[in-house]
Order: structure tokens, then sequence, then C-alpha cells
């Protein structure tokens, strides 16, 4: 199977961890390597090296480039982040030039998976039923009323992959307010959306083209100087006409073609913030539920993430559900609870004109 990672996100509701130069993807977040490397790792079983293509924004090429040196995994540089469908859209193009038309797996470069054996039993079916046509994409199955994700609902159950539950999909729904999101859990007709496909390289191309035809025009052009020295000029003139869509609102709530959802457990997380870090890494968390990383000392302190990554001592008293991040450059202290909301920081400093921060 082919894989194509999508890392080039910002990762602003990290920050001031990651930055613009070095965001999440690229960052020892969640376990032993920076996620992009963890990402590829997991997918090892049932992909190469050679199968594997990261697409990334230009800026970010060296670091990539420097993690993979001794890896033969395909990297693509976009001039500039145009959302997820151009993305993807280059990876069809990449793969099928690369000889390939079997299923190809998109996913984020950024997510945690507690048990990948789960999560790749899935991505092997979701490949199989793909192969016939249409798009297959994994629900991850809710273990809370989360607000923070889009949610998918599942139609009839189809009879024909019987060694692997798979639906019908009947429709995308967006984030959804905290009453909603209780009923989703309870009727258990609803999946989170985690922003993983499965699809031919003819399959993503052909929807491109009626969804999407700016992008088919873009991408046919690109098609023609893959491989050559024009490839990366190419490129520029083709991004910098390309209006940024994501493919779950350009494709996915467009198409009247197949579409399958294979519910999966396997602890999935998108770490879409610090406090999901924080709730990724329970077991790392004391008796009052405190987490902390570098020089600290919590006192008469719970319910609190403190990261010390400035190399100076962080010495918290009589904090709850605190947040506290510090960095040689600045120091972030936040409700622990609203670190979706960091990026509001992000935008105050853009205003400021603090960019040396960003």
């Amino acid at each position: 199977m082919f894989v194509v990672i999508m890392a080039g996100g910002s990762g602003t509701r990290f920050w001031p961890v990651s930055r613009q130069k070095r965001p999440k993807q690229f960052l020892n977040i969640s376990g032993n390597d920076p996620m992009v490397v963890e990402t590829c790792n997991r997918l090892r079983p049932v992909a190469r090296d050679e199968e594997m293509i990261i697409v990334l924004v230009r800026e970010h090429l060296e670091e990539a480039r420097s993690l993979f040196r001794d890896r033969s995994v395909h990297i693509l540089a976009e001039p500039v982040g145009r959302n997820t469908a151009p993305c993807i859209g280059m990876g069809a193009i990449y793969a099928r030039y690369s000889g390939y038309e079997g299923p190809v797996a998109f996913l984020p470069a950024d997510h945690y998976i507690r048990d990948p054996s789960a999560f790749l039993k899935a991505l092997d079916q979701a490949g199989k039923v793909a192969e016939a046509g249409g798009i297959a994409t994994l629900g991850i199955v809710p273990t809370r009323p989360e607000t923070g994700y889009g949610y998918i609902r599942k139609s009839q159950p189809l009879a024909d992959f019987s060694d692997f539950p798979v639906y019908g999909v009947s429709a995308f729904v967006e984030k959804p307010d905290n009453e909603k999101a209780h009923q989703y859990l309870q009727c258990g007709e609803y999946l989170w959306n985690a922003g993983i496909f499965v699809a031919t390289p003819k399959t993503i191309i052909k929807e491109i083209r009626q969804h999407l035809p700016d992008l088919h025009y873009g991408l046919e052009r690109l098609k023609e100087t893959l491989g050559t020295d024009s490839f990366e000029k190419e490129m520029e003139r083709v991004y910098n006409g390309l209006e940024p869509v994501s493919f779950d609102y350009g494709i996915m709530e467009k198409t009247g073609d197949p579409l399958f959802v294979l519910p999966c457990e396997c602890g999935w997380s998108d770490v879409g913030s610090w406090a999901s870090l924080y709730d990724v890494r329970a077991q790392d968390q004391d008796n009052n539920r405190n987490l902390s990383e570098g020089e600290t000392l919590l006192i008469d302190s719970r319910n609190s993430f403190v990261s010390g990554r400035s190399g100076r001592l962080v010495a918290c008293l009589g904090i709850d559900n605190c947040l506290v991040v510090d960095t040689p450059e600045a120091l972030l202290v936040a409700d622990l609870g609203r670190s979706q909301e960091i990026r509001k920081v992000v935008e105050q400093l853009k205003k400021i004109r603090k960019e040396e921060l960003l």
C-alpha cells in the first residue's frame, strides 16, 4: 500500500513550543521521535519507505530531509499550504507517477495512535474496500462527548465485507455543541472524523476533476513536469493560483460516489492541543493528576500540565487546572481547559508584530 502523509499543518495551538519554522509534526510531542517520524514508523508493516510520500510546505523541507536522511521516503514540498485537497491530489498524481494504481492511504502526520495493530488492521481493510471504487474513511469510535472534532454519521452496514465492519456514510457533521455531542455519543450512529481516507489514485483524480476543476487543471499541469527540472517552478505557478480547500468540504461532502466508513478503536487522538496531550499521557501523571516535564517543582497543585523547556526550574504552588509552558523565548500560563484557544495568543502576536515569537 502507498501512503501519503500530510505534514503541512502549522500547529499554532502548541505555541510557544510549536513555531512556524518547526511546527508540531516536527517535534517530539507524544513519544520518542518527532511525530512525522513516528507516523512513518507506525506504517512500516503495511508500506515500505519507498511507498511513503510526505507532503509538506517548502519552509520545512530541510528539516524533513534531515529527519529522513537515511531513509528512502519521497518528500514533496508545496510552495505554500493550500489545505488538504491539493495535498491529497498531489499525493495521488505522484503515486500514479511512481507506477502505483492500488489503494492509497492519506493521513495526517501529527496524530497519536495507542494501538497501532488495531489501526493498521482497519487501514488494511479500508484498502480492500477502496479497491472496488469509492472512498473509504476511518471513523474513530467516540469515547466521550467531544466538541472539538467533526463527526461521521454511519448508515447501513455492508454485508460484502464480513471480516471487518463496514458502513455506508449518511452525513458528515461539523463540530457539535455539548448537547449534541452527548446525543451523538448515546445514539451510537456517529464516529469521530479523523481525516484519514483511502482510495485509488484514479478515484481521487476523478473526484477532483468533477468537483474541483481548477485544482484538477493545476494537477494536470504538474503531472506533465513530474521528474523534470521544471517541476518546482511549475508548482510555484500552480499553487499561486489555487484557493485553499479541504478534502472534506471539496470532495467528501459533495461526491455522489460510494463512501464507506470503518469504525476503528485504536486509542486515537489528533493531539490538537496541550489538553489533549495531557489526556494522551495520563499514565505519566502523578497522584494529583499533574503532568510535568523538565525541571519542575509542584506543591499543593493538581490537574495541571507544567512543561519546563527553558533549562531553568519552574516552581508552582497551589495551582489547579493550569497549563504552564516555559521555553527560552516565551512563557505561557493558561487555563488547561482553554488550551484550544491558544491560537488567540498567536493572532495577537501577529497584530503587535512579534514575528520573532511566531
